[in-house]
């Protein structure tokens, strides 16, 4: 897809169509973003996040003003547009975790989304479910389900950088309207849990799935124990394959997009094979690689975020540590082979992250190839306006498509 703003910068282009995307499910208005864009200077993350807080605090400033005036229609618009910007104000400032201007804007996003989505549309609530001795945070959009009947559940989660809250435009809204129960979640390492309680990621997921998965059919009578799918999306499209090859009560699984082995991102980057990259990412010390990984940085908007982001959610405290860290993050050796339910993989022409590089297959399809269970494989185009990371920017139609195979899979 062309860059329509910020031209030199695919970062900062892709995360504004990520944020256009979320109007199709009331995140966001077109004229919105393109003014708030005009006010930032390319490459620059104070003006990124100088430019995003002011729309926010005036778009939720209107909705408190609509709220307390009786106007709850335009109240709750203004609220869900509203949490779309403070989530995108502080989404390059995580190189340094320590930045107040984080947690201000995060905790307004999550207290605007409550606003929008709980109190005033009463779509979903907020839902905490145990986990190793503390919660993770998300939100259960309940269908309505005739007296005895049992409803088919997605579980649902981000992946690197997206929240339980962004969910409602990725997939917990459509879900909702086509009569599912949407539980959706934030795992170690996403915002509410490194916010609230500091934990951060770790590639065995199923250990974060099967809790929640146990959360849901001890809590929800009116869930299908046998009809429970389990969607993740960006580097959840590694994560929710890691833990469906582990939880066999899983009924399908959806890869929004699909991911082999995530650290290709690095190893493509870095021209450095995974095997020497792993032992030098591992060593005590090695100034070189650390030289190199300054000079990525400094060379590409995209590694200049992962890498400040990487530390800020992995815990690391310099890039090789996080490298090291981002290593594990795969369905390699024989994992991707144990996955049994029906799983349908997603994959963008032009995935920013993990598009074919170098001659090698991309992400969803080397997925895909490993794949032994019933599978599927669902392909986006430029032509459909849909070949971004994960479909950003053509949310309705990635949806349609993802739920109707969804309802096949599951009826």
């Amino acid at each position: 897809m062309q860059q329509l703003l910020f031209p030199d910068d695919p970062q900062f282009w892709f995360e504004t169509l990520r944020v256009f995307g979320h109007a199709s499910y009331g995140g966001a208005d077109f004229g919105e973003v393109v003014a708030t864009s005009a006010r930032i200077t390319p490459g620059d993350y104070d003006s990124w996040h100088d430019a995003w807080l002011a729309t926010a605090a005036r778009v939720a400033g209107e909705a408190e003003r609509a709220e307390a005036a009786g106007h709850r229609i335009s109240a709750r618009d203004g609220y869900l547009r509203a949490s779309t910007y403070y989530r995108t104000a502080e989404f390059f400032l995580h190189d340094n975790p320590d930045d107040p201007r984080i947690s201000y804007a995060y905790g307004r996003g999550v207290d605007c989304f409550r606003a929008a989505v709980c109190r005033i549309d009463g779509a979903a609530e907020p839902v905490e479910i145990p986990y190793e001795g503390t919660v993770l945070h998300g939100y259960l959009y309940r269908a309505a389900a005739a007296d005895g009947e049992r409803l088919p559940t997605v579980l649902m989660h981000s992946g690197f950088d997206g929240s339980a809250e962004e969910m409602h435009f990725f997939g917990a809204q459509a879900g909702a309207e086509r009569g599912y129960h949407v539980l959706v979640f934030d795992g170690p390492g996403q915002p509410s849990a490194i916010h609230r309680h500091k934990l951060t990621f770790r590639p065995d997921w199923e250990h974060v799935v099967t809790p929640v998965l146990e959360h849901l059919l001890a809590t929800e009578p009116t869930a299908d124990p046998d009809r429970v799918a389990l969607l993740g999306v960006s580097l959840g499209g590694m994560l929710a394959p890691r833990a469906a090859a582990f939880e066999p009560r899983l009924a399908a699984l959806v890869a929004l997009d699909g991911v082999y082995d995530a650290s290709s991102v690095a190893t493509v980057a870095l021209g450095i094979d995974r095997e020497t990259l792993y032992r030098r990412a591992h060593a005590d010390r090695d100034d070189e690689l650390d030289q190199v990984l300054e000079h990525v940085r400094a060379a590409s908007p995209t590694m200049r975020w992962a890498f400040g982001h990487g530390r800020f959610v992995m815990g690391a405290p310099d890039p090789r540590r996080f490298l090291a860290a981002y290593l594990d993050y795969h369905v390699r050796d024989g994992v991707a082979e144990r996955i049994s339910c029906p799983t349908l993989v997603c994959a963008a022409e032009d995935d920013l992250f993990f598009a074919a590089q170098d001659g090698g297959a991309a992400e969803p399809d080397q997925l895909f190839e490993h794949l032994t269970c019933e599978k599927t494989m669902l392909r986006f185009t430029e032509d459909e306006g849909a070949d971004a990371h994960c479909q950003a920017g053509a949310q309705r139609l990635a949806m349609a498509r993802i739920y109707d195979w969804l309802d096949d899979t599951l009826r």
